[in-house]
């Protein structure tokens, strides 16, 4: 944790920037936005449904196609 306490005559504004360069320094930042932005691996369950759905749209895409009802815009998709 980093702590920081203010110097005789020192102003808050140069206090606080004192305050954020060691914050950066050490790194607490990043491993706070590991921990936020942090996305667990998906189960095999979930990887095999995945696959599931994708095959499924794309013989649908497949078949709307070949019946010609599929617009232009829909197969760039």
């Amino acid at each position: 944790m980093v702590e920081v306490r203010r110097r005789e005559h020192e102003t808050i504004g140069a206090m606080l920037r004192r305050f954020t360069r060691r914050v950066q320094q050490s790194g607490v930042l990043m491993q706070v936005r590991k921990k936020r932005f942090y996305k667990s691996a998906p189960t095999r369950r979930a990887i095999r449904a995945g696959a599931l759905r994708r095959t499924e749209v794309t013989r649908e895409r497949i078949k709307l196609q070949k019946l010609g009802k599929l617009n232009e815009e829909e197969r760039r998709k």
